[in-house]
């Protein structure tokens, strides 16, 4: 019990971004540094009074310290991490371990089962832009796609056993992560607050899909590596045949509009399609060039002149939604709902039972 304490604790400090010298002064003086690195050796353990102190200094509910749900991380892979902080990356991986943790639990607690079967394991080598396209006509036709636009890609891979995880890491942080934990359940994270618009929350999903489910990508240089990744996302959005009854099969010219239609039909950016176009040969690499050219001169290259609007909401549900089956079905008390939210139960009452 002291080493699960211990770990806990040192987990709690790192997922608030501070040292054992930053909590003491958080904790103004109620513990000294020496005190608190007694605590995480597991030398000493804290009375229920230390206790309450700990939990609101790290804004973790007390049982947050005794939670013991197996978290063992794979490789991690993150996207566009380069300018984080070894401070900040580690208080990520610990956000997305404590979110992971409450869910599995709660899968637990509900009997549900979350095997997950990779469509695309026995993909072989990755060599050209025709073997990404395959590695994602397979998986759409794994997944009973078939060419239609996809609704939402996070019910989607939530559906398949995949773990969507959303976190925030400001607007200079990382783009997406992935992993496999346990070594069986594969995780996705997102950064809400650099990520927002609903066609980059998908692109970015399913890029790091990609990296996920084929194996073979981890030989490749870094440039290709996200080139192929960019290229599957792309194809899982927007089937190649779907692209050509769309546009055609080969065209001199596009229209803005023309694109801004695609983009809200199938979820997937103007710039996104025009780079697929040009992959599937319906235009030409000169015109790819220019019409990135012109997106540029108009200042459509970050906000383009079309928003994808989805009916519904490109977020992560499903753990919301199995909270509200366990209350129903009574496998769990309000009291632990709110523990598994990491909520008092003030908060818990105010933000998920309150009726408006």
């Amino acid at each position: 019990m002291p080493q699960l304490f211990t770990e806990r604790l040192k987990s709690a400090r790192m997922l608030n971004g501070l040292s054992l010298q930053d909590l003491a002064e958080k904790l103004e003086k109620k513990m000294s540094r020496q005190a608190l690195h007694k605590y995480e050796r597991g030398d000493v353990m804290p009375d229920s009074e230390m206790l309450g102190f700990l939990a609101k200094a790290l804004n973790v509910s007390p049982d947050f310290f005794w939670r013991d749900t197996k978290i063992e991380f794979g490789e991690i892979e993150f996207r566009k991490l380069r300018n984080l902080p070894a401070k900040e990356e580690n208080r990520i991986i610990e956000e997305v371990k404590d979110k992971l943790s409450r869910y599995l639990e709660l899968e637990e607690i509900l009997n549900i089962k979350s095997a997950f079967d990779n469509p695309l394991k026995d993909i072989g080598e990755i060599k050209s832009f025709d073997d990404i396209e395959e590695a994602a006509k397979k998986l759409r036709s794994a997944w009973k796609l078939g060419n239609d636009p996809i609704s939402n890609s996070i019910e989607l891979l939530e559906d398949k056993h995949i773990k969507v995880i959303e976190v925030n890491a400001g607007i200079d942080g990382f783009d997406g992560m992935q992993t496999w934990v346990n070594n069986n359940i594969p995780v996705i994270a997102i950064n809400k607050d650099k990520i927002k618009s609903p066609d980059r929350v998908r692109f970015t999903l399913l890029h790091e899909l990609c990296h996920l489910l084929i194996k073979d990508l981890s030989r490749h240089p870094e440039k290709s590596k996200e080139k192929y990744c960019h290229q599957f996302a792309a194809a899982l959005l927007l089937p190649a045949d779907a692209a050509k009854i769309e546009l055609g099969k080969e065209r001199t010219k596009i229209l803005i509009q023309e694109l801004g239609l695609l983009k809200k039909q199938y979820g997937i950016s103007i710039q996104a399609i025009v780079m697929r176009s040009k992959d599937l040969g319906i235009i030409s690499e000169s015109y790819c060039r220019q019409f990135f050219f012109f997106l540029n001169q108009m200042g459509w290259k970050v906000s383009e002149p079309e928003e994808y609007q989805y009916t519904g909401s490109e977020e992560t549900n499903r753990f919301k939604q199995l909270l509200f089956r366990a209350l129903a079905e009574e496998v769990i008390s309000v009291s632990k709902a709110a523990s598994l939210t990491n909520l008092s139960l003030a908060e818990f009452k105010e933000a998920y039972l309150k009726v408006s």
